[in-house]
């Protein structure tokens, strides 16, 4: 099946056929993902259907050049898991009022902001540290949050490449880390 091309006719004409087998192969899939990582399964379901409509919605958004189809679609539900966990942490703290007002009162210590600093510089020296390779896939999953198997699509290498840079990367920053300063 050529998801792009199903995704090209959804924009295209409103393809409600296209949609239709978009939806019955990606919709169990993205729950699936979400409760595999340990979302309730009504506020996964509540997301597939979410990402489903975008798709439906943002069809003609879709580059078929920058990435597979299922990386798209993926890539919209994992923001709506990270907008509908972020809703739930507000909605807690306007629940529970007392909890504002006691965070205002906490403040870090000059000497805890200094430490978090350095820390980040340790961190950001040990990054260049390693291999371009290494320092590339670290940055692609930690920082911009990608999914293994995306970062793979998009450097153009096997995933289990993906994965034993990754590992080896933390060994080898552990290691940097572990030393004396």
């Amino acid at each position: 099946m050529e998801w792009a091309e199903l995704i090209g006719r959804v924009a295209a004409h409103g393809d409600r056929d296209a949609f239709k087998l978009l939806f019955e192969h990606f919709a169990p899939r993205v729950k699936g993902l979400l409760m595999k990582i340990g979302t309730d399964a009504d506020t996964a379901e509540e997301i597939a259907q979410s990402t489903l409509l975008a798709v439906w919605r943002k069809a003609a958004q879709f580059d078929p050049s920058s990435g597979g189809a299922a990386a798209w679609i993926f890539t919209i539900a994992r923001n709506l898991r990270i907008d509908a966990a972020r809703r739930a942490v507000r909605q807690a703290r306007t629940d529970q009022p007392g909890l504002i007002d006691d965070a205002d009162d906490i403040v870090d210590s000059p000497e805890i902001l200094m430490t978090r600093g350095e820390d980040v510089s340790r961190v950001a020296a040990a990054l260049l540290r390693l291999s371009e390779e290494q320092s590339r896939v670290v940055r692609m999953s930690f920082i911009e949050e990608r999914p293994h198997a995306e970062i793979a699509e998009s450097l153009g290498i096997p995933l289990g490449t993906v994965k034993s840079r990754i590992r080896l990367a933390m060994s080898r920053l552990r290691d940097l880390l572990d030393e004396p300063t």
